[in-house]
């Protein structure tokens, strides 16, 4: 009491706040001294240099790892102890190395098996090894380091596809099929010296039979020396390196394999990136040249050819991001049939709808012809039938234009055909078309589901179909009634892929019952007036 009488006298109100402000003032400015004093011993601890090592013989691999704080993870020892973490320091360079490795027992995580899509990331600043890609073994983990002029790479694990997306000094050598990443960080390569690790560069990881036609990459880590690749050919612009092989030269699996997972990885880009295809085949390129000039405004490189000059970039993709397990899909659809139609100039956005009254517009029907297998041996039968019903009628038998297929299919609003590769062209219909699937006989609606029934649905496109019984088909003809081949198709199933395709798709043709087909073209007209 007898200070604030004091502070009263000697002070007026305007001294007083006056001098509260600077004893504030005062306050923050110790504060602020305070935490820069200390702040070196508040900040977190750093955590660099965390490597992780996988056995040998895998598809995606690292090799030559000494560096004696690598662990071996593999797939039924791989284990997640929680609570637990190794931290080791180097006195020479203050780096520390921290590793968590957490342990179940009883769950598989990685089974390409799996409905679930299956994604591991091992992202660094410096430099990178990727985990192993076998069904049985699985490894993820961080490697970071201070230096933020080293080459930056993520490696993904797709349930369909590999990639690896890499910035820094990179040179392939397309006559030994291996991506340099050249790196001056001393520290990190003592300890892994050139550090690779191998990835095939096509989107259907786990169809053996298609791999097995995909050329396989080695990424290799190197030191910068005078022996290191030289650069024939810089380029300026990021870089793709995918493959034409596997299943490529059929139609279907150009799209679902390549085309679309293509589409993902490039359209960020908005065609400043540079493609290379390895597993050439130049009817390939030029079969689908429009597409592949609206994803790059460059010309697309063919990698792969005998003394071909060391091309370097500064950020590159290796393989494609195939977004979905599904075949035919993509997490937007909407935005590719969009692609699609702006590519190709395709006009018609929406498929007819039919007015109960007024004037009537007839519904474009294409009928797709083929040739070889699984044709229809009454097609101009079925063509007459639909013009009475309505139809306008087209019968197209797509090949290798496919500026034209795109055409064709995107002026009709109902397209039939039975099960094939010509039925991919759907993708160019228009939103609320109808696609009519004939399934052959054999018990092919689950190769028919999942081909095309699923991926309609996903264009918006609206979807029937009509199974064959025994009489419309032509292994009638071929065998005798009491044969396996027609009265279990289950057994032949069992065989294998090879030995019902070869059968069921390979020899078989159509001859539609007109009868019972009606009804599913009348279906087909009373969805057009919804």
């Amino acid at each position: 009491m007898m200070y604030d009488t004091l502070l009263s006298r000697s002070f007026s109100k305007h001294e007083k706040q006056k001098l509260r402000y600077w004893g504030l003032i005062t306050c923050l400015l110790i504060a602020l001294s305070f935490c820069t004093v200390f702040k070196p011993y508040l900040g977190p601890l750093p955590v660099l240099n965390l490597r992780l090592s996988i056995g040998a013989g895998q598809k995606l691999e690292i090799v030559n790892d000494t560096s004696s704080s690598l662990k071996l993870i593999s797939g039924d020892d791989a284990v997640l102890k929680k609570n637990s973490a190794l931290m080791a320091n180097d006195t020479s360079s203050s780096q520390q190395v921290v590793k968590e490795i957490a342990r179940k027992n009883d769950e598989p995580i990685n089974n390409t098996s799996s409905s679930q899509e299956i994604i591991k990331e091992i992202i660094m600043n410096n430099t990178v090894k990727l985990n192993n890609t076998s069904s049985k073994q699985t490894i993820a983990g961080d490697i970071i380091t201070k230096n933020k002029t080293e080459p930056v790479s993520v490696c993904n694990m797709l349930e369909r596809s590999d990639f690896c997306e890499i910035k820094g000094d990179i040179r392939i050598d397309a006559n030994s099929s291996i991506v340099y990443i050249v790196s001056s960080e001393i520290d990190i390569l003592a300890a892994s010296a050139n550090t690779s690790w191998t990835i095939k560069p096509y989107a259907r990881k786990g169809d053996r039979a298609a791999m097995s036609m995909v050329r396989e990459w080695t990424l290799k880590m190197v030191k910068d020396h005078q022996n290191t690749l030289k650069c024939t050919q810089i380029h300026n612009v990021p870089a793709i390196l995918f493959s034409l092989g596997g299943y490529s030269g059929n139609h279907f699996h150009a799209f679902t394999d390549i085309i679309l997972p293509l589409y993902s990885t490039a359209q960020p880009f908005n065609g400043d990136v540079q493609l290379l295809v390895t597993d050439r085949k130049p009817w390939w390129v030029a079969k689908f040249n429009v597409l592949l000039n609206a994803l790059s405004r460059y010309e697309i490189i063919e990698i792969g050819k005998r003394g071909e000059s060391t091309h370097c970039f500064s950020s590159i993709t290796v393989g494609l991001k195939r977004q979905s397990s599904k075949e035919l899909n993509l997490d937007s659809m909407g935005d590719f049939r969009q692609f699609l139609r702006s590519s190709y100039s395709l006009r018609k956005t929406t498929a007819i709808k039919i007015n109960n009254g007024g004037l009537k517009k007839r519904p474009r029907l294409v009928i797709i012809s083929r040739q070889r297998s699984r044709k229809f041996s009454n097609i101009g039968e079925i063509a007459q039938l639909a013009k009475r019903l309505g139809y306008k009628v087209v019968v197209f038998e797509p090949d290798a234009n496919v500026s034209r297929s795109a055409q064709v299919m995107n002026s009709c609003d109902v397209v039939m055909g039975v099960h094939g590769a010509g039925l991919t062209n759907m993708v160019f219909l228009p939103l609320n078309a109808i696609l009519i699937q004939v399934i052959p006989f054999g018990g092919a609606e689950w190769v028919s589901k999942t081909y095309f029934q699923e991926p309609a649905k996903d264009m918006n496109i609206r979807y029937l179909e009509y199974k064959i019984s025994l009489k419309e088909s032509s292994l009638i003809e071929q065998y005798p009634a009491d044969h396996v081949v027609l009265r279990n198709p289950y057994a032949i199933q069992k065989q294998g892929w090879e030995a019902f395709r070869s059968i069921y798709f390979d020899k078989q043709n159509v001859k539609l019952d007109l009868d019972g087909f009606r009804h599913t073209l009348l279906k087909a007209l009373e969805l057009l007036h919804q």
